[in-house]
């Protein structure tokens, strides 16, 4: 299984990304694809969740900002992240239930 995680950057205060994980080695168009992140000093959190139907749950801090998507053709998913905030610095990491991809920065300056 190898999850490859992209996307990540510097951008400014209330401005966006778009972070791309490419999935292979297993049966991608099943099962629960999630973004995790962690940022310095804290723990891991869950920040996004998709069913294999395209059912979406969000942590409330990222709720009507961030949108998370998945490409059962391509073996992807995606993360658009609007509105960016210094609090969404983190190491932002693709994940698929014990499997995780090696995480792209993203850091929000004020």
């Amino acid at each position: 299984v190898q999850l490859q995680a992209s996307g990540g950057g510097l951008v400014q205060a209330g401005r966006s990304l778009r972070l791309s994980c490419a999935a292979s080695g297993f049966t991608f168009n099943t099962g629960i694809m999630a973004w995790y992140r962690q940022a310095p000093g804290k723990q891991r959190e869950l920040v996004a969740i998709i069913s294999s139907l395209g059912s979406t749950e969000y942590v409330d801090s990222v709720k009507g900002r961030f949108t998370i998507a998945r490409g059962n053709a391509k073996n992807t998913v995606t993360l658009q992240m609007n509105s960016l905030q210094p609090e969404d610095t983190a190491v932002y990491y693709c994940n698929r239930a014990q499997f995780w991809g090696q995480g792209t920065l993203v850091t929000v300056s004020s």
